[in-house]
């Protein structure tokens, strides 16, 4: 082999090694972030245990674009039960329902997904549930569980049998998608530390990684409010973030209408709102109030998270179409820029209000 040959084959060799490095930090790169679906399922889950049916329907169709079936939807919300309640439950798979009949009405055709398909019949559920439960968890499960389990059996009966067995059975939701939905709901939920906790070890045990935790709580800040996602944070062990930034704008908007299209600016503005609010992470507030002498005057207080949200907020599609829209119809406009007598104050108010 001549001299010329071995120096090629040995640059070939090292180029192979670059690559398949490169290649393998890609793909473990990609395994620490949640994928599109993941997020959309994540938000869902959020969603319902709020309640908030305007911003879920809003989801539902990103999730549904995004690639998420029918039934895994349906088994998320059904699951959330057990943790968020029947009512919510029961309202996430109405909005659901309304959702999917409106597509359908569109001659939009969604993926049914895997068959919701449980096999417990004629087996000990309880035992099942608790096989389940340590195959989450990782240690053994007493018989009936210490504590609540000892204080009430029953709750410890309907845990095993319903939840952990009935639900779990079925694999349209594997462990770690289930997981997902559960640390969603429970981290957008008050006073649940304990089971948030339970069910964050539960999830690691299933595949979750701290990257796809760390960046759920950036995905809770985005629907409940930095607070929430804050005590998220602080149940990881992640450091919190400043309620209040140094650039924050607080804005009163004085808005005079001319009242032969009073009505339809109310509409207008009633959408932009609640769309900014929903889907700008840095809009804080925008509250639209009106004089009860002057219904024709408004005033709106706006809340930004810094100079650049505020930038973004106001090149935003929505933005710009509330704007032409509306040209017309305002006969004055004063926008009041303000500033916190009490930033210390302000930060309570949004500690209290949950953003």
């Amino acid at each position: 082999m001549s001299r010329f040959n071995f120096k090629g084959m040995i640059l070939l060799f090292l180029f192979a090694i670059y690559i398949n490095t490169m290649k393998a930090q890609e793909n473990n790169k990609t395994q620490h972030t949640l994928n599109k679906s993941q997020q959309a399922m994540a938000i869902i889950a959020i969603l319902t245990a709020k309640g908030d049916q305007q911003a879920l329907e809003i989801a539902l169709e990103a999730g549904l674009n995004a690639g998420l079936e029918i039934n895994p939807i349906k088994e998320a919300m059904v699951q959330l039960y057990a943790y968020c309640g029947f009512p919510r439950s029961l309202n996430a798979l109405n909005t659901f329902k309304r959702v999917l009949d409106t597509r359908l009405a569109k001659g939009i055709q969604d993926k049914q997904g895997k068959p919701v398909v449980t096999e417990n019949n004629n087996i000990d559920k309880y035992e099942q549930g608790r096989k389940v439960l340590e195959e989450l968890t990782k240690t053994p499960q007493q018989k009936p569980a210490p504590g609540f389990g000892e204080f009430a059996p029953r709750a410890d009966l309907f845990l095993k049998e319903h939840l952990f067995a009935d639900i779990f059975s079925s694999d349209v939701l594997s462990f770690s998608e289930r997981e997902l939905v559960t640390i969603s709901a429970l981290a957008a939920m008050q006073d649940v530390e304990p089971q948030l906790k339970a069910h964050i070890a539960m999830g690691r045990n299933t595949g979750i990684t701290d990257a796809q935790l760390a960046e759920l709580a950036a995905i809770l800040e985005k629907h409940t409010g930095k607070a929430q996602a804050n005590n998220f944070r602080k149940t990881l062990g992640l450091a919190e973030l400043p309620l209040i930034q140094s650039d924050m704008m607080v804005r009163i908007a004085e808005i005079e209408i001319v009242p032969a299209y009073l009505e339809q600016y109310k509409a207008i503005l009633k959408e932009q709102s609640f769309t900014a609010i929903t889907t700008e992470p840095g809009v804080i507030s925008i509250f639209p109030m009106y004089q009860k002498d002057k219904p024709n005057v408004f005033r709106l207080v706006e809340i930004y998270s810094s100079k650049e949200a505020y930038d973004s907020h106001i090149r935003s599609i929505h933005f710009q179409k509330y704007k032409s829209s509306t040209l017309k119809m305002v006969k004055s406009l004063k926008l009041v820029d303000m500033d916190a007598l009490s930033s210390e104050n302000m930060q309570l108010i949004f500690e209290k209000i949950g953003n």
